[in-house]
């Protein structure tokens, strides 16, 4: 097989760029993702095990507070305006509804906190009302994380004096595949906003979307880009195409269940240290796929019956699912042990 020798990174801010002394080219990647299956596995156990000793499972949860009517044309997405899904466009939420379904997510064990709204980028005032949301879910004693779209300049920085932990925003895919998927933001603004929230101190939450019709060598480009940023992020979220009816995406081939196993995998070999995130299609994964991904170095799940507008499994199921597996999660470690630093 002719494989490039590397993978066409775009090129981020002077805070994100690529590691001159660990980067991962596209040829790399991929050699990994074509390993027999029990070798791959066998070396993901071997990160995993070295970086997260505890094998603790981190759950966050994950609240829409604007749903709905955003202007950008990501192909899969339900919250587009643009694609007749049947999902509503609603105004922010008010900050009693969020702090109650932050207090829910408390009690069900989820340490982290995440919102997200349906925006291209904030506006100031949506801005102030996110800044009140996240001072009052961080008193609350969980880690807080947002999802607004792009960031302008200044306003990460406005963020982390509110007291927000992580920003999210997800490059999505590789670069070459991504305009198939979006055209009305560019690969560039992702990374811009990327360079903002590291240079505001904030740590990055940032991963993709598998299944959306690419190969597995951009798959492997989507692994080396986030792995070749400088630090890589702290937290990888990886979702399986949940196929939403009216979407431009819906009706594709889903992905082999065992790609994604490999896609966990090899992101848990390249970003050792990453909580490595099972995010949306976890439905359609079922228990024993989930349960190979957890073999394979995730440690981190979205916990909770809704994310954003897609069906997720149940709190229930998936306590059920980690005590089948004998699997303890991160808030029962720091119940267990409240001296030690919790890692991320």
């Amino acid at each position: 097989m002719n494989v490039p020798q590397t993978v066409a990174l775009h090129r981020p801010t002077a805070a994100i760029s690529e590691r001159p002394d660990a980067t991962w080219p596209l040829a790399d990647v991929l050699a990994l993702f074509e390993l027999p299956f029990n070798d791959l596995m066998f070396r993901a156990q071997e990160a995993h095990r070295a970086h997260f000793p505890d094998g603790d499972v981190e759950l966050a949860t994950l609240l829409s507070i604007k749903t709905g009517g955003c202007e950008e044309d990501c192909g899969y997405c339900p919250q587009a305006a643009r694609y007749d899904t049947g999902v509503e466009a609603k105004k922010i939420l008010d900050i009693d509804t969020v702090l109650d379904a932050a207090r829910q997510a408390k009690a069900n064990g989820a340490t982290r906190f995440c919102m997200g709204a349906a925006w291209r980028s904030p506006k100031e005032r949506d801005m102030e009302k996110v800044e009140q949301m996240v001072r009052e879910v961080k008193a609350l004693g969980m880690e807080t994380c947002a999802t607004l779209g792009m960031l302008e300049e200044g306003q990460a920085e406005q963020l982390k004096k509110a007291g927000l932990d992580f920003y999210n925003h997800n490059i999505d895919t590789a670069p070459d595949f991504y305009n198939n998927v979006i055209s009305t933001r560019e690969y560039q603004d992702r990374l811009d906003t990327l360079g903002r929230v590291r240079q505001a101190g904030l740590k990055v939450c940032c991963g993709g979307i598998v299944g959306m019709g690419e190969t597995r060598e951009q798959r492997a480009g989507l692994l080396a880009q986030l792995a070749n940023l400088n630090p890589y992020p702290e937290s990888v979220p990886v979702n399986h195409l949940v196929q939403v009816e009216g979407t431009p995406l819906h009706g594709l081939d889903p992905l082999d269940p065992l790609e994604f196993v490999r896609t966990i995998a090899v992101a848990r070999i390249i970003m050792p240290e990453a909580r490595v995130r099972l995010s949306a299609g976890r439905r359609q994964l079922g228990e024993a796929v989930q349960a190979m991904c957890f073999m394979a170095g995730a440690n981190s799940i979205f916990y909770g019956d809704k994310l954003l507008t897609t069906d997720n499994p149940e709190a229930d199921d998936d306590r059920a699912l980690l005590a089948k597996l004998g699997l303890k999660t991160r808030a029962a470690t720091l119940e267990s042990a409240p001296k030690e630093s919790c890692g991320c």
